[in-house]
């Protein structure tokens, strides 16, 4: 059974994606997905949020998420350094085909979530090299 939209999702055939489910994987996949990874599936996020973003591309979106989401892979997400390859590809197909409606806002959200997650790629030097 579908669960119900609320109010910031889009109102699609939305079977097998939700919110709570997407932050759940990509708190569960964070260390293990990789960096670009979670960046990509952020910026997807953050577009589906956007109103102006159009139906069609919030249904894009939807499906890579879901694909993100769901346990059943083409390749199994346990498999160390392969298991996110096709999530990755199919987030990727979708970044790509609705980049025209990608904002820098989305990226600089999504970029900062990140770095809640997974911390600043570039950490600062020991305090002995200052």
């Amino acid at each position: 059974m579908s669960e119900m939209p609320t109010p910031n999702e889009p109102r699609l055939n939305t079977r097998g994606y939700s919110h709570s489910s997407l932050w759940l994987t990509l708190k569960k996949a964070a260390a293990s997905a990789g960096r670009k990874t979670l960046l990509t599936a952020l910026i997807l996020f953050y577009c589906l949020q956007d109103r102006d973003t159009p139906t069609w591309a919030k249904g894009v979106i939807i499906g890579a998420l879901a694909y993100l989401i769901l346990p059943v892979d083409l390749i199994p997400d346990i498999i160390p350094g392969a298991g996110y390859s096709d999530d990755w590809g199919a987030l990727v197909a979708a970044l790509a085909t609705v980049a025209a409606y990608v904002k820098d806002v989305h990226k600089a959200k999504a970029a900062a979530q990140v770095v809640r997650l997974l911390g600043s790629p570039d950490p600062p030097p020991p305090a002995e090299f200052e």
